[in-house]
């Protein structure tokens, strides 16, 4: 047997159980196109066409042979065991390999003619638009057949029809249509492509012999339903995998916690005193407690055995004493060798630098001292790093040393400072809030922008005045949130100030206590002195505690004011204090004072003002 028979009894053994029929397979031409194979079993030609006989096999590639093993074809060369012109057949043409190549989509796709026994088919003309279908069901497996001859017959329909695959049912109509039901879906893609194909019966060119066949789905309930039943098995199967799946990652249940027995309550006893079974016994003491099985009889029981379990605390705190010690040497010997690594890096940076300098930079080339630029730069770069980490231990070292050290609560604050921290509490709050507004107000801008989308597919007339409205109360409420925040910066300024006023009063009121006491201790010296009261307090310019404690008060004030003050602004100051003191009081005891206060008069024409300056230090060494 020669290989092209034995090629050709391959191929008949693919195409069907009867030899007397070939499947028209894919064919490429000269012009480099691609024609389109449904089935090596859907579509068969008689042998007795002895064209189409060698048209098959020269798309197969062999030796165009007759039935009784003749040469059809004269150019065949056996000694190529090809064609002239036809490529050589290889696993990989199609029709031949286990998956057919993909056909590009902007590949033509050339279809030929199909002989039956008592029809032909004729393909449609190449230049026309694919023919349109719907759009295909779920689980389809049904096709609707149009266009048939009139006096074509069930038995035409099968013949044609079975090429694709197993037939299940057929519903014929009496208006050229039918209904065939396929046993598979991919069934239904080979019917589809005898879509637009022309239909003859015999020989005939009567009307009622002809027809063009349109081939598209249906939709039928067996179909659906069976489609359901297969989605429905398939999810069964897949919560069933997952159930499995659950099952297997699960943790295992933990065991069974025994009855409370005189004989457990030894055994458990005598695991409590061991150190490797305590786990497991004081889960057991614990279940038997939660479940009652505490009574007047087995209360000592009980009692022993959590006087056993307490007996392990000095244990445990012992163990984590040990390992909060080791954790500290573990620190201490990291923070050792750290510092360690951080010395070599600073000795290998000051090589580095060393042979920077001109005496060494000069003698090496221009590569050696980018190199050494390129390693110090890395070194002092890692370096940074190792010496920031350091610094971050020894930094959490005292913040813990700190927060051990300070224990005592800080005192209660005074009733300004207080109430100035509610207010700007309730500032705060009030700028959350609004804050939250603004974001729910966000949210709902949202919402209604997505019902403004709907809106928009029904052709709502007021989406614009909506949306000009939405952005109109969102710019609203910006802007009083800008208002909201502004005021709240501003209140927290005057806070400051307010606090540093505070301060500056509280400094003074020190001050004034000094003086006083100074003013107490120089009274007392007055009383032990030779002189009498009377004539100390009639020679003495201070005539009153308070008079005292205005010169104190002036006297700090004008202090802090080296080159003077006029006595508005002095009696403004004074003013703070206690409002009844009056300007020419304060004026008539100034000028009293000669050695302590004196007058000056600063200032050139329209600017010409009176100041008053402290001359204490002066006026202590004339008297």
């Amino acid at each position: 047997m020669t290989a092209s028979q034995i090629a050709l009894r391959d191929c008949s053994e693919e195409v069907g159980e009867d030899p007397g029929y070939i499947g028209v397979s894919q064919q490429r031409p000269a012009d480099n196109s691609r024609t389109l194979n449904v089935d090596s079993t859907a579509m068969t030609l008689p042998m007795s066409d002895p064209t189409a006989w060698a048209t098959a096999m020269n798309n197969l590639g062999m030796a165009p042979l007759g039935i009784a093993g003749q040469p059809i074809l004269p150019d065949f060369d056996p000694a190529l065991g090809m064609m002239t012109g036809i490529p050589p057949i290889t696993p990989m043409m199609p029709g031949l390999g286990i998956v057919p190549p993909p056909i590009p989509p902007d590949m033509p796709v050339v279809k030929e003619i199909i002989h039956c026994k008592s029809c032909t088919l004729f393909p449609p003309n190449p230049n026309l638009p694919p023919p349109a279908t719907r759009e295909r069901p779920p689980g389809c497996k049904t096709v609707f057949v149009g266009g048939l001859p009139e006096n074509g017959t069930e038995q035409i329909i099968v013949e044609v029809f079975e090429q694709c695959g197993e037939i299940i049912a057929i519903r014929k109509s009496k208006k050229n249509f039918c209904h065939i039901r396929f046993a598979e879906e991919y069934m239904v893609d080979k019917a589809l492509y005898l879509s637009g194909y022309r239909i003859r019966l015999g020989s005939s060119t009567d009307k009622k012999d002809t027809g063009r066949l349109h081939v598209d789905f249906a939709q039928a309930r067996d179909d659906l339903y069976e489609w359901e039943c297969k989605q429905r098995m398939l999810a069964r199967e897949e919560r069933h995998r997952r159930r499995m799946e659950e099952e297997r990652l699960r943790p295992p249940s933990p065991p069974t916690v025994v009855h409370y027995s005189d004989h457990e309550c030894s055994v458990v006893a005598e695991k409590l005193k061991d150190d490797s079974k305590f786990s497991e016994a004081v889960q057991t003491l614990l279940t038997w407690i939660e479940r009652g099985e505490v009574n007047r009889r087995s209360a000592n029981n009980f009692y022993s055995m959590i006087q056993s379990a307490n007996s392990h605390v000095r244990r445990l705190v012992n163990e984590k004493a040990a390992h909060e010690k080791d954790m500290e040497e573990a620190k201490e010997k990291f923070k050792q060798a750290l510092s360690g690594i951080l010395i070599q890096f600073e000795q290998i940076v000051a090589v580095y630098h060393s042979a920077s300098k001109q005496k060494a930079w000069d003698h090496f080339t221009k590569a050696q001292r980018k190199n050494i630029s390129v390693w110090c730069k890395q070194a002092e770069e890692i370096r940074n790093i190792h010496n920031d980490e350091l610094m971050g231990i020894r930094r959490e070292e005292e913040m813990e040393m700190s927060d051990d050290e300070i224990e005592e609560t800080t005192e209660t604050k005074e009733t300004e400072e207080s109430a100035l921290v509610s207010q700007a509490e309730a500032l705060k709050e009030e700028n959350d809030s609004l804050r939250w507004q603004l974001d729910a107000y966000r949210n709902e801008v949202e919402l209604l922008k997505q019902e403004q989308g709907k809106a928009l597919r029904e052709d709502d007339p007021n989406k614009e005045q909506q949306l000009k409205l939405l952005q109109q109360a969102l710019q609203g409420m910006q802007q009083h949130l800008l208002k909201v925040q502004e005021e709240y910066k501003r209140k927290e300024a005057e806070l400051e100030k307010i606090k540093d006023d505070k301060l500056q009063v509280e400094k003074m009121l020190e001050n004034l206590k000094e003086k006083e006491n100074c003013a107490s201790r120089m009274c007392a010296s007055s009383q032990d002195s030779d002189y009498p009261l009377e004539k100390t307090l009639n020679s003495s310019p201070i005539k009153s505690e308070r008079e005292a404690l205005l010169v104190g008060i002036i006297s700090t004030f004008l202090h802090v004011h080296p080159f003077g003050a006029s006595i508005e602004y002095i009696c403004s100051y004074l003013h703070r204090l206690d409002n009844k003191i009056c300007t020419s009081d304060v004026e008539c005891l100034m000028s009293r004072l000669q050695h302590t206060f004196k007058q000056e008069m600063t200032g050139v024409g329209a600017s010409l003002e009176k100041r008053w300056k402290f001359c204490g230090f002066e006026g202590l060494k004339l008297t």
